[in-house]
């Protein structure tokens, strides 16, 4: 039987590093039991927030043995670290992840094919990823990075009729797109979490199964919120929804190394340290936005009566 991934919220996991470049493992512990207080359902380990381009085969197995060691119980775990260049190193990684124990293993779609390839060349990547890697379930990610290949319905279905596809983390960013996805795998185990908050709540009553983005790495709690009382609450919801959508827009203001400082608001003990961007750049207005952005959220909060 394939694993199935429940609704709700899966953060894209960070990676907190420590002053010499190490992967701050304490810090690691701290985040685990920080998203356990946000109600998600599980998170999602070594995947682009993770940096998971800038860590080498050997941290990104490390990671993902370590938070499988040491989640919370009752938290589920899936994990990615699709970057290897050939299909024979994406095979061998795939399965030293998988043996790891996590819920489902992850496969990038801009690794399915170039981005000058077909679709068809995609699928067959797909077949022979499948054949050459023995496991309960499978997700895929539309990474945006190094560039952004989404999935059409059509393959979509195919994946899904396969029978070993339980998540996709959706990035079109577009309600008509979704909507055609979610008829595409409808009956099939393959579930659809929407990375994008601004058409969260529309896409939750559309039928998708929950949220998997930037945004629960400041308020993690708001979105378990808001995907399991839509439809008991939908007046609070609706207001909600609207704060989501808006806070959003910080994703476009130095990620990951904001969400880092959101953390450290919350008392958490790391660094705000990034491979990915220069954490020095994170200026001081930047930080003003980053504060007034929780404590209008924590207003919310109290104001309509949603607390963690």
């Amino acid at each position: 039987m394939i694993k199935s991934i429940p609704d709700g919220v899966w953060p894209v996991m960070l990676t907190p590093y420590t002053e010499d470049d190490k992967i701050d493992y304490d810090g690691i512990l701290e985040m685990l039991e920080w998203y356990a207080a946000g109600n998600v359902s599980g998170i999602f380990a070594v995947c682009q927030s993770s940096e998971m381009f800038f860590l080498s085969r050997e941290e990104r197995l490390e990671l993902a043995s370590f938070i499988m060691k040491n989640k919370p119980e009752g938290l589920g775990i899936i994990a990615s670290g699709h970057v290897a260049p050939t299909l024979e190193e994406q095979i061998d990684e795939a399965l030293a992840i998988i043996d790891t124990g996590v819920d489902s293993y992850v496969f990038i779609t801009n690794q399915f094919a170039g981005q000058d390839e077909s679709e068809d060349t995609a699928k067959k990547r797909i077949e022979a990823l499948l054949e050459g890697i023995e496991a309960d379930s499978f997700g895929i990610y539309e990474c945006p990075h190094p560039y952004k290949r989404l999935m059409s319905p059509k393959l979509l279905s195919w994946c899904a009729q396969t029978g070993k596809f339980s998540f996709l983390k959706d990035t079109c960013c577009s309600l008509p797109e979704l909507k055609a996805k979610l008829q595409a795998v409808e009956g099939t185990p393959l579930k659809i979490f929407n990375a994008n908050a601004a058409t969260l709540l529309e896409s939750l009553k559309m039928g998708a199964a929950g949220y998997s983005g930037i945004m629960a790495n400041f308020h993690a709690d708001l979105y378990s919120w808001l995907c399991s009382n839509f439809e008991k609450d939908p007046k609070k919801a609706s207001i909600l929804q609207d704060l989501l959508g808006f806070a959003s827009t910080i994703e476009c203001q130095m990620y990951p190394v904001n969400a880092k400082y959101h953390m450290e608001l919350d008392g958490l003990n790391i660094n705000l340290f990034s491979r990915m961007q220069d954490f020095t750049k994170f200026t001081p207005n930047r930080q003003m936005e980053i504060e007034q952005m929780r404590r209008s959220v924590n207003l919310m909060r109290s104001q309509i009566g949603i607390w963690n």
